[in-house]
């Protein structure tokens, strides 16, 4: 489907954590009206200053738009945001679900969806940089040809088949991606117990199979908090038995559970990990 440059389409924007007020800003480039919503009110300022509409309450916000994107936390939050959003939609909406939930949670709200409004889900690949450069990777799950390129200006998208395999896919690349950073930080571990020098060891690393790990291991400027990264691995430690990253979460659920480590990105559970492990050896 072409753009609708003429009428853009009235998009509500719901959740402005480290990736949603980047990949809402996006939006208002592209001159889309945009309203949003934040649990903490605070953080919808700078978009409101940039031109969005703020709304009290995420059932404000989606009333009269034509596209509800929500981008949240995890599955508490998104199903509590349903709660106040479904009887707020209006019939022919599309509802652009791109938290990374699983697909169990995706197919059960296309369950409450029903057919008055077409549920797409549409999690991402990439971290704050990429989503402030609009250069995500976009894995959209269901009936995605009304939104396709509302998706697109988040960055290239990838049609991974029926509702539910946008989040399905999306779990299967977290897992690898936590799985590997833990795995980077381990061999760390290994490396210091060896008395080798941490710079060369990390360097020689990065010169191996694992280094798209090694470099998100240690990336700089980008945010994928620890405490997130608990909720992923847990999502796929249930969906199936991954008995090396059910060890995985138990680093990361270490990790998070430090005050100092838990918000930060998985750089610092690198750091928290290597520590604890150097520990209990």
């Amino acid at each position: 489907m072409e753009p609708r440059t003429q009428h853009p389409e009235r998009i509500a924007f719901l959740g402005l954590g480290h990736m949603g007020t980047p990949m809402a800003r996006q939006l208002l480039a592209a001159g889309h009206p945009l309203t949003v919503w934040n649990r903490t009110p605070a953080k919808a300022e700078p978009l409101v200053t940039a031109g969005a509409r703020h709304a009290a309450t995420p059932a404000d916000a989606v009333r009269d738009a034509d596209v509800v994107i929500t981008m949240l936390t995890g599955p508490d939050a998104v199903r509590s945001v349903a709660d106040a959003i479904l009887p707020a939609l209006r019939d022919g909406a599309h509802w652009v679900e791109m938290s990374t939930v699983g697909p169990d949670v995706v197919r059960e709200l296309g369950e409450r969806a029903g057919s008055r409004v077409t549920l797409v889900d549409a999690p991402v690949m990439g971290s704050t940089d990429k989503a402030a450069a609009g250069e995500l990777g976009v894995l959209a799950g269901g009936d995605a040809d009304g939104v396709a390129h509302v998706l697109a200006r988040f960055g290239p998208v990838t049609r991974t088949g029926p509702l539910g395999s946008g989040a399905a896919l999306k779990l299967v690349v977290n897992t690898a991606v936590l799985g590997g950073v833990a795995l980077v930080a381990e061999a760390m571990t290994l490396a210091d117990a060896l008395g080798l020098d941490a710079d060369t060891a990390r360097a020689a690393l990065a010169r191996g199979p694992l280094a798209g790990a090694v470099a998100r291991a240690f990336a700089q400027d980008v945010h994928f908090a620890t405490a997130l990264a608990v909720k992923d691995v847990a999502l796929a430690t249930h969906t199936a038995r991954l008995p090396a990253m059910e060890a995985v979460l138990a680093h990361y659920e270490a990790a998070a559970s430090d005050p100092a480590t838990g918000p930060e990105d998985i750089s610092a559970a690198v750091t928290h990990i290597r520590g604890r492990t150097a520990a209990d050896g």
